[in-house]
Order: C-alpha cells, then structure tokens, then sequence
C-alpha cells in the first residue's frame, strides 16, 4: 500500500468523516474512537508489511556474497523474493486487493465491536472506505510533491533530515492536506 505509518492519522481521520457522514452508518462510539481503531489497524497492516521487507532484507544478505559475485540487481532480487513470501506472511501486494482487504478488516472490526451500525449491505459501506483510502491516496501524493516543492525553493536553504526540515514539512504537509480535505 502506498501508505506510509505518518499518514496513518490523516487516513484514518478522513475514514471516520466520511462514515460519520455516511446517511447509511449510524455511530454508536465517539469519533474519536472510531478514528483510533481504524488508525490501529492501519498501522498494523503497514507494520506487517515493513516486517516482510526485514525478512526479506535479512534472506539477501544471507546471499550478498553470492549478489555480488553475479552483479545481481538488489532492488529486483528484493521484489521478487518479497512477492514469492508475501502470502507467507499475510501481506496483499496488489494495491487495489490490499485496500480491498484492509477495509473489510476495518468494517468487520468496527461492526463486530459495535462501533457502528447500518442496515444496507457490507459492500456498501466497505466501498466508502476504499474509497477514502483511494482519494487519500491520491491527494497525499500531490501534496507530498508540493510540500517537497516548496521546501526546495525556500528563501533559505534548509536542510533534510534536521529538525527545523521535519517540523516544517509537517506543518506545510498539513496546510496542503486541509486544502484539499484530507486532514
């Protein structure tokens, strides 16, 4: 999935608004306690796939001798032994699958735990939050590449990975985020 841990709450946020003003979802739960359920299971479907990278990560360099030794690409060797353990270890690597399953999940936990209650059909209501996942998807990216943008032409040169660039990527990131209603 394209989604990275930081957004995460930016996903989730926007999941919530948009069941909370869903005409079908009646909420039986505070929102704020709708968002920090679906923000956990977000972040526990990412950290799944960051602890295949790590695996995979740590099967080639079992091999780096070998690696080295054919010139073998890294980045291709990564893909293709991540794709043949992926469904080892649980993970959806087809964008459009993985937010299909991780929606269902997010659905099935709200219902079972009665976070929320409509009377129409799953798909329905899993719909709205693919669809969420989807527009979010699309605006970080264009927000992401403004933000980035930005920062490159600032009056002064500020540098990557200090603190002063993190605090005001997040801030910016925000701004662009609220622009176009995802935050």
């Amino acid at each position: 999935m394209k989604i990275k841990l930081h957004h995460t709450p930016y996903v989730s946020r926007k999941i919530t608004r948009d069941l909370i003003s869903c005409e079908l979802v009646e909420t039986r739960q505070e929102k704020n306690a709708i968002c920090a359920q679906i923000e956990k299971l977000l972040d526990e479907d990412i950290e799944n796939e960051l602890d295949l990278d790590e695996k995979v990560n740590v099967m080639l360099d079992k091999e780096e001798d070998d690696i080295e030794y054919y010139h073998a690409n890294y980045r291709e060797l990564f893909w293709m032994v991540k794709r043949r353990v992926a469904s080892e270890n649980n993970v959806i690597l087809n964008n459009e699958d993985r937010i299909s399953d991780i929606s269902h999940k997010i659905l099935d936990y709200l219902w079972e735990e009665d976070f929320i209650h409509y009377v129409c059909s799953d798909n329905q209501i899993k719909n709205i939050i693919s669809n969420s996942i989807e527009e979010f998807t699309a605006g970080f990216e264009e927000a992401d590449t403004i933000v980035y943008e930005k920062l490159r032409n600032y009056k002064r040169k500020i540098i990557p990975g200090t603190e002063e660039y993190d605090l005001l990527y997040e801030r910016l990131y925000e701004e662009e985020l609220m622009k176009r209603g995802l935050a």
